[in-house]
């Protein structure tokens, strides 16, 4: 009899994966199960699981002294994935299994009768296999789609332990997950420009926003519209390439929100977290971190509403992801990274009662409230917002007439077509949009003539931008030039990009 079993299994970290060895060894003595090498609560519970499953699926008594080791020991482990490859550790060194575990991982949660039950990661899990040259995948029967999505590797998906065995043991095959991509959907949206009155400034600046990739702030009177122009920036924004849309579903597999029946992400993510949400939340972490509200809007928008109802120190959390693009989780024994690239939008009243301002209503608000409020948002996070946008009261002229405005869809084309042409610029850069530039890359992609070097001298002087505000000026500016089709960034793209200053003013 067979006394020790290896085979390979997956330790999540973050988006990214590491290869943990199970390792089984049976010895003389009493019957008992121990599992080593810093594993959390939920692989000590696999326990009973997995005795559970053995004598219910093989009639299996689990006898002598059983080890199983999960190596490396320095990295912590968590959750139900490891069931499987311990199961089959445990069938091969007692002698019930002389299948082959290599060139092959395997991850799984068991239940009490032995069905393989799916598990978070998975896309995850599969990018790391083929990255490895590992040739095949053992994955829980609903999984086997999702891991599919990934090109190069074997994918064998199965229902049962029962069933794995009898294919490693040659007695019925289980046929390879084929890949099937399924259709992307066009993005529907509950709301589209045509239906919001006026609003002809505050839509371009959107428009701008969804085609760099760029933060906003809309600003004005309760009523304005603030909510609804913000909620509508999805129908605008142009559709997901392939790569995105992988880059997307991974981070929803780890988060555990990815449905089964549905392994990708098609349209670009739209996250609005309540003014109530802590830190935590919006970040990311936990003892074994999980993405927040920022990496889950990564590739689409984080939407807050209310911003100066936030916590102050929840969103002085925005300042590193905004700038960096990316999110870094430290922990005693690890770091994990997590991606961060969207675009911030933000709306707020000018003061408490919301009517700071307004020729309609008189404020009824000190002076030390609404300091008191607007100081909720610092000076370094509102640095950060490319576009800063006052949003008027509505007319009752555009709110009675009976003409729409311009569709999502015709937007869309304009935006579509600015993106396609900061890909082809950007091709060798590894950036996607305008607003991802560093100071390097705005040296070599946005010339500027002489006039727009005076006017950018004299608003630096007159606005006291700081060296961060010159910049995001230049790549908002940038933006524009692309969706009038323009080659060379202008004093005219200058200066509207100027406009949207409005809190510098």
């Amino acid at each position: 009899m067979n006394e020790t079993a290896k085979l390979t299994s997956a330790a999540l970290l973050g988006i990214d994966c590491q290869e943990i060895e199970v390792e089984v060894d049976v010895a003389p003595g009493l019957s008992s199960l121990t599992v080593v090498g810093l594993a959390d609560t939920a692989i000590h519970e696999s326990r009973d699981r997995i005795r559970a499953a053995l004598k219910n699926s093989f009639d299996l008594i689990m006898r002598g002294k059983i080890t199983v080791n999960l190596a490396p020991a320095d990295i912590r482990k968590e959750g139900p994935a490891y069931d499987l490859p311990i199961a089959l550790g445990i069938l091969k060194a007692e002698g019930h299994c002389q299948a082959s575990f290599r060139e092959a991982l395997f991850v799984g949660e068991l239940s009490l009768e032995g069905k393989l039950r799916p598990i978070c990661g998975i896309l995850s899990i599969a990018d790391f296999v083929k990255r490895k040259g590992i040739k095949h995948l053992y994955v829980p029967k609903e999984n086997a789609q999702e891991a599919a999505l990934i090109p190069g590797i074997k994918v064998y998906g199965s229902k049962s332990l029962i069933e794995l065995v009898d294919h490693l043991e040659d007695r019925a095959r289980i046929l390879p997950e084929t890949k099937n991509i399924p259709k992307i959907a066009k993005t529907v949206t509950a709301t589209d420009f045509r239906y919001i009155a006026g609003q002809a400034q505050v839509k371009r600046a959107l428009e701008i926003a969804a085609a760099g990739g760029h933060n906003v702030l809309l600003s004005g009177p309760p009523g304005s519209g603030k909510t609804l122009l913000s909620r509508s920036l999805p129908s605008i924004f142009p559709r997901m390439s392939f790569d995105e849309i992988l880059e997307v579903s991974r981070i929803y597999s780890v988060a555990g929100l990815l449905p089964h029946n549905k392994p990708l992400v098609s349209s670009r993510p739209f996250r609005s977290p309540h003014h109530s949400a802590s830190g935590a939340s919006l970040v990311g972490g936990g003892a074994y971190p999980r993405p927040g509200e920022i990496s889950l809007s990564h590739r689409g928008v984080l939407f807050l509403d209310e911003l100066p109802e936030f916590d102050r120190q929840v969103l002085e959390n925005l300042r590193q992801p905004l700038e960096d693009g990316q999110i870094q989780i430290s922990r005693t024994r690890q770091t994990l990274i997590f991606p961060a690239k969207f675009s911030l939008v933000a709306s707020m009243n000018p003061c408490p009662c919301g009517y700071l301002g307004s020729e309609d209503r008189e404020c009824r608000c000190s002076p030390i409230e609404i300091e008191r409020y607007q100081k909720k948002i610092s000076g370094p996070l509102l640095d950060r917002i490319d576009l800063q946008i006052e949003v008027p009261k509505v007319k009752y002229e555009d709110l009675s007439g009976g003409t729409e405005a311009e569709p999502s869809s015709e937007v869309r084309k304009r935006v579509e077509k600015a993106r396609q042409s900061q890909l082809d610029r950007y091709g060798q850069c590894q950036i996607m949009t305008n607003s991802e530039m560093d100071g390097r890359q705005i040296k070599k992609y946005c010339d500027l003539d002489q006039d727009s070097q005076n006017m950018l001298k004299e608003a630096t002087s007159n606005l006291g931008l700081s060296a961060r505000s010159y910049f995001r000026v230049i790549k908002v500016a940038r933006t524009i030039a692309d969706l009038l089709g323009d080659q060379n960034v202008t004093v005219d793209h200058i200066a509207e990009a100027l406009q949207y200053r409005m809190k510098d003013k």
